[in-house]
Order: structure tokens, then sequence, then C-alpha cells
């Protein structure tokens, strides 16, 4: 039996479509992700937390859900819009369908003909607050509700969707060194990354300051991805700054590379629509070697000198010209040279290609790096998973300068 449903946009934007998984009503951000593959990962990223996300993809469930999947233990994503979902899964690891998932986890989602125009709007407007209803019918009623409901600009969420206790993951064989990963959202993928290259990974809350971060004697830390505004996580960029004082080795992604961004004094800012899916092309800046990468962030670190906290500047804005015909178009001026931090000089490392989007930062002096984008991605790509293999290169030298 099919089941209504209604989805509206806060600038009153309204498609109709039927609904599946759990009955109910949800709000949160309209952002859409390109991905062709991996949408169990997507449902199940925190940093999605408080966002209904839109899959550009046309069939969606084809393989159903397995138990092996899961960034994390729950679904973390508002609400689900696709296309069409698949009839039938169809994989030899799958457990359950989609519906069925999706139910069991309260999770509302639509099925509409237009996530096309759907995806076109938010390019165009930008994300905005939505709201998804099998409950009800009028447009203006729910719309009432949308325009009410909290933005994610300010939002501090990675303290919602980080862990409550510190937890330990166990390298695999004899651990080489000892990582404390700042939980801000982080993906089941990325301990699994390092314990993989010998890591003991010791997982802590959010709000873990610098001095309880350092109590564990760490080899190196590393700050996580995860959803809301970095300029609200003031606690993660309080620790931040403790441990960069500390010398310690230093890997962030994602929402930690945003985090990093504020602790070395650059603002961050809200993107338009954001950078969702799994073929983004970035350019190592030192090396000139484009990575296609999977992201997941709507908000990004502004370059160095922007007028303005929070204001952004890319290669589209007036007076970021290439420096000659050898350089890449979307390479901002800004992001060429070294610029001065309270830690050390540091660079823009990384930069998104098409949009000229700073995607990582490196301090020149000290062992601390960090990206945009998700080299952990379980579903793919993996250009980037040799950042992984630096951290513990950086995480060695460290160790025999203790020893020395």
């Amino acid at each position: 039996m099919t089941r209504p449903a209604l989805l509206v946009l806060e600038d009153g934007t309204t498609l109709r479509g039927t609904g599946f998984g759990a009955d109910g009503e949800t709000f949160g951000e309209m952002v859409f992700n390109t991905g062709m593959t991996g949408y169990q990962e997507t449902l199940t990223d925190p940093s999605y937390c408080r966002q209904i996300v839109a899959m550009t993809a046309p069939h969606v469930g084809n393989t159903g859900v397995n138990d092996e999947d899961p960034e994390s233990g729950r679904v973390w994503v508002s609400g689900y819009v696709v296309r069409e979902p698949a009839r039938l899964a169809s994989s030899w690891r799958a457990t359950r369908d989609l519906d069925a998932y999706l139910r069991a986890e309260g999770v509302t989602g639509i099925a509409v003909r237009g996530t096309r125009l759907l995806t076109r709007r938010v390019r165009a407007q930008g994300a905005m607050r939505a709201a998804i209803s099998t409950v009800e019918t009028s447009p203006e009623k729910l719309l009432e509700r949308v325009l009410a409901s909290p933005p994610m600009t300010g939002a501090d969420l990675a303290r919602m969707v980080s862990t409550p206790e510190p937890y330990t993951v166990p390298a695999d064989g004899p651990a080489r060194y000892r990582v404390a990963a700042v939980d801000l959202g982080i993906k089941a993928s990325t301990p699994r990354n390092l314990a993989a290259r010998g890591c003991e990974v010791l997982v802590l809350p959010a709000t873990a300051t610098a001095e309880q971060i350092l109590a564990a004697s760490p080899d190196g830390v590393f700050f996580s991805n995860g959803p809301g505004d970095p300029a609200a996580a003031t606690y993660a960029v309080d620790a931040m700054r403790g441990i960069l004082d500390a010398g310690v080795p230093v890997f962030g992604i994602c929402l930690g590379s945003q985090i990093l961004a504020q602790a070395l004094g650059l603002g961050t800012y809200k993107l338009r629509y954001g950078h969702r899916g799994v073929n983004q092309p970035v350019m190592d800046l030192a090396t000139g070697r484009v990575y296609i990468t999977s992201h997941n962030h709507g908000f990004a670190a502004a370059l160095p000198g922007t007028p303005g906290e929070g204001e952004s500047v890319s290669a589209e804005t007036p007076g970021e010209k290439p420096a000659g015909p050898a350089t890449w178009s979307h390479v901002p001026a800004r992001a060429r040279h070294p610029f001065g931090t309270p830690f050390g000089p540091a660079v823009v490392s990384h930069v998104n290609l098409n949009d000229g989007v700073v995607e990582g930062l490196r301090l020149l002096e000290r062992p601390v790096f960090s990206v945009q984008y998700h080299p952990e991605a379980a579903p793919g790509p993996h250009d980037a998973a040799d950042h992984f293999d630096h951290f513990c290169t950086l995480l060695e030298q460290g160790a025999s300068h203790a020893e020395a």
C-alpha cells in the first residue's frame, strides 16, 4: 500500500511523492549526495546529523542493507529522499531491505520523481531547511513548521553525536603507536584504517580537553569528521590549540580540518550547498597530484587573508586570478603562499578544483596536517588512503625524536 508524502523546502518549493521508511514527520537541512554507491555508509555517517539527504542516483537500495558496512551504531540522517527505492534487494550480504531498515530506525523517507529538480533547486538557492511528512497534507502548514526549525549555522552538533565515554580500538597485530582520536562524529572506518597500520586508537569524547588528551600519552592525536558549524565547537578549538602547543603530531579530517583552521586563526564559512559525494577532484599543491575524493561537508576554511571572518573567497571571487597559464584556474592566488599562525608558518596544502575551496592545511615547522575530505571512505574512492601512511610516518618520526 502506497503512502502519500510531502517534501517542503523553506523557500516554499513543494514536492509530492510516496513515503517509505517510517511514518511521521522530520525536519532538517536539505542537502544532496552525488554518490552512486555507499548509501548505507551515508545513512550511518554522523556528519549527516540533522540533515535530509537527497540521492541523485536514480535507484537506491539495490543491494539492501547488511551488518558490516554501517559507519556507526545508528542512522543519523533526519530524512531520506530518493527517486526510486529498490523494489527488491539483491546481494548475498544483505540481511534486510532499505525500507525495512529505515522503518526500524524510525527514519522517514520520500520517493519523488523530481530529485533532479530538487538538486538543481538546492544548487541554485543553497542548502535550506526542509521537512518530509507522511501525516501532514497541507504544504502551507508544513512550511510554517519548517520556518520555525533551527538553521545549521551556529549549530553545535559534534557533542550530540560523540561517544559519551572513551573506548579503545586495538591495533591489528602488535601496537606500534598509540593514537588519541577526538570523536567529533567519527566513522567506524577511521579507527579501522589506523588499526590496520598498527595504531592502538583511544577514542575520546568531543569535549575532551587538551590536558585529558595528553594524559593518555599519545604518539599522535587525530581530530575526526563531524556535523555542525565549526565556529560553535569552541571546546574542540581550545583542545586543538593545547595539542599544537604540546608539539604532538596531529591529523584532522573534515570537521577536524575546520577546527585546525580555527585554531590557526583562519575563519570558517558556510558553503552554498556543500560538497557531498565521491567524485570531488582535489589537488595536492606540493606535488600537483589530483585525488578523486569522498566529501561530506557544508562548511569550509576561509583562505588566508580573507577580509572578514567567515567570508568565502575562492577562484571565482573577483581579484583571485591564476598565477599563469601553467596553473589550474581554480587554484586561488591566496592558496599559493605560506601564511603566519601562532604556531609558525602554514600553507594551504590542497584545493578543490571545482570551486577553489580550501581542502587541506599543513604547518611547516610542526608535524601537523589536515584534509577536508575523507581518506577513510569505505565505499571509495581510496585515492587518499595514503594520508594515514603519512600520519604514521609522523608518529614514527616523533617516537624517534623522543628516544633520541
